[in-house]
């Protein structure tokens, strides 16, 4: 007994420490490297919103799922996406909206939003005619992301669109100060190579915490490993919502909800074949979608009130307390 705590333990510091917190602390080195190079290289805010900031705050996932497919743990890989993309509406939008209701015109989200609703079909399609995820589905995946970038700059570099502000507004909350273009570049090689560490850290924390407890792997993926790299997302929308700007919350789980199913899931599916272990494809994979379903309300009106969020918060409450009780 003593062994399996000392396993815990090691896992949970491993987790906490250098899991979490190059993972927070990578918001301000994508917030330097954004404000040192948009302007000598002539890259518009709105792009940055779309494109650095939700690949920023995704970051973790996309190193984690890789390192875990690449180790044939599927159920980590995939549990870690599914298991993201629930914390970010049901913890994350939640817990922002319980700190400062959100209130934003729906124009600027509909468009991100029905991204959601398609990255979310196509994860549904794939699961419920595939056992794995395999090269094609990563182009596929992949070529939809590029797809929906390019059309999204398109769109809002035509004027100063709602979608369009909402993603410069993004840029600018994760801005720092300003540093030299070579300081820059180094400061993101060196939390990429941070992340790549804590990556593996976090991989070998998560099986060690399965053994000594008998819990799936799968079960790790969808709850530490999921709050674990969400923790940017958790960072910046929390940051956001005690400054009111609640709106910049949505927005950014918006992007990284896309993200996480269409760039991590192909990124690591190109890398190597990912099985889809039962348990998501019979479960989970439905309560993320409900999950998803759960935004139109902010959707329509634009409004996440305190109520709504209360409810998110508690709704993922409950599922992770229904997977713990699963597995006692």
């Amino acid at each position: 007994m003593s062994d399996c705590f000392d396993h815990v333990e090691e896992g949970v510091r491993w987790i906490s420490h250098l899991g979490a917190r190059p993972a927070c602390s990578r918001r301000r080195w994508f917030g330097a490297r954004r404000r040192c190079t948009c302007p000598r290289l002539g890259v518009n805010p709105q792009l940055i919103g779309v494109t650095v900031v939700a690949w920023g705050t995704s970051t973790p996932e996309l190193v984690v799922s890789i390192e875990a497919a690449l180790k044939g743990l599927g159920g980590i890989a995939i549990g870690n996406v599914v298991g993201s993309n629930i914390a970010n509406i049901g913890l994350i939008l939640g817990a922002a909206a319980l700190i400062h209701p959100i209130a934003i015109r729906p124009q600027a989200i509909r468009r991100d939003g029905a991204f959601v609703f398609a990255a979310t079909a196509v994860f549904l399609a794939i699961a419920l005619t595939a056992d794995r995820l395999v090269w094609w589905h990563g182009l596929l995946c992949l070529g939809l992301l590029a797809g929906m970038t390019v059309l999204t700059y398109v769109q809002e570099r035509r004027g100063d669109t709602p979608a369009a502000s909402l993603h410069a507004a993004e840029a600018e909350e994760v801005g720092a100060v300003p540093l030299r273009l070579w300081l820059a570049v180094v400061m993101v090689v060196g939390g990429i190579a941070l992340l790549a560490v804590g990556g593996e850290l976090m991989i070998r924390a998560a099986v060690n915490i399965a053994r000594a407890f008998g819990v799936s792997e799968v079960v790790i993926g969808l709850t530490l490993v999921a709050v674990g790299t969400s923790l940017p997302e958790l960072a910046t929308s929390l940051v956001a919502a005690v400054r009111r700007h609640s709106e910049i919350a949505l927005g950014n789980i918006l992007g990284s909800n896309i993200y996480n199913i269409l760039a991590i899931l192909g990124v690591a599916s190109l890398i190597a074949p990912v099985p889809i272990a039962p348990e998501i494809a019979r479960i989970e994979m439905w309560v993320m979608a409900a999950f998803t379903l759960a935004l139109v309300p902010a959707l329509i009106s634009g409004r996440v009130v305190r109520a709504l969020g209360a409810a998110l918060v508690a709704a993922y409450a409950a599922e992770v307390g229904r997977l713990v009780l699963l597995q006692a």
